[in-house]
């Protein structure tokens, strides 16, 4: 085995175990998925130059794990990327051995950004965001369905839950921006973000915490990323209507009301959507190019560590 070139590891991660492949030497190795066994892996990648980690995320899971290996480059892969990528080589079989190798292949293939792992205060926010977005979900469904509740006992249930919801999301809110308040680098982004018109700190955090790259991006990428680029579709002379497509969805659901409150009482981006209302679009693609703005907005002023002015837009 060769221990001179360059490689670039693949590894599966299950609850109990990390299955890694090295490629292009094609050395395979299983490691448990605790602290002896990050130790393990840190030795067996200590032979080699490494260029990149590729692994999926897995909940839970792989939190761990990135903290273990934050030293290293580690790049988080896309589980139905990888999939097709897997499928577009041929690679039809899946097991966690074989999900190793495919990954150690695509990262060596399409070579994806190295980012920094999320620090031990950004994973709290983000799971405490993510706990309030279940919240929240669960007080639509419930306010759709008292609508249709007729019992006396039911409707009193639903109220009690629905206070509960409430109080616990206040919990969330107190909790998630003492903890920003808490880290000068997450304060300053949290200043410049709620700075905009229209967007306050809770969207803040949100953002913080759900797209933690904002301020590293071009314009471009930072809206791609979020899911609020239109994706061109053509073919020969036939060409169809371009539609957002992918990216992360909580980051729209999070900028989705703000965009309406920016629409009405930020006096640039309610001059982009009255003129996108002028010209025959349809509200809610006026909206979406308004969600748009406002995330390039936000990438560009953490980029350049400013507050926002109504001129600058």
């Amino acid at each position: 085995m060769s221990t001179t070139l360059p490689q670039t590891i693949g590894i599966d991660i299950s609850k109990k175990h990390l299955d890694a492949h090295a490629h292009p030497c094609g050395d395979a190795r299983q490691f448990a998925n605790t602290a002896p066994g990050f130790a393990a892996l840190l030795k067996w990648t200590g032979q080699w130059q490494v260029e990149r980690i590729a692994y999926e995320a897995t909940g839970t899971y792989h939190r761990t794990f990135e903290q273990a290996l934050a030293s290293l480059p580690l790049v988080r892969i896309n589980p139905l990327r990888a999939r097709r990528f897997a499928q577009a080589t041929g690679t039809l079989a899946k097991t966690d051995r074989i999900d190793a190798g495919v990954l150690a292949r695509m990262a060596a293939t399409l070579q994806p950004d190295v980012r920094p792992v999320k620090s031990p205060e950004l994973a709290e926010l983000a799971e405490l965001m993510n706990a309030r977005d279940g919240l929240v979900r669960d007080r639509t469904a419930l306010k759709n369905r008292e609508k249709n509740l007729l019992l006396p006992l039911l409707k009193r249930q639903t109220k009690a839950r629905l206070e509960q919801i409430a109080r616990h999301i206040e919990a969330i809110d107190k909790q998630a921006q003492a903890l920003i308040t808490a880290d000068i680098a997450l304060a300053r982004k949290r200043e410049i973000i709620a700075s905009i018109k229209g967007l306050g700190p809770i969207t803040a955090a949100q953002l913080i915490a759900t797209m933690p790259e904002l301020g590293t991006l071009e314009n471009k990428q930072a809206a791609c990323l979020a899911g609020l680029a239109p994706i061109t579709r053509q073919s020969g002379q036939w060409a169809g209507k371009a539609h957002i497509h992918a990216g992360r969805a909580n980051v729209r659901r999070s900028l989705y009301m703000p965009a309406l409150v920016a629409a009405r009482f930020n006096p640039d981006i309610k001059a982009k959507y009255s003129h996108l209302i002028s010209i025959g679009k349809p509200a809610k693609v006026a909206i979406t190019a308004v969600m748009r703005k406002l995330i390039v907005m936000a990438n560009a002023l953490l980029k350049a560590d400013r507050l926002w002015k109504e001129s600058m837009a």
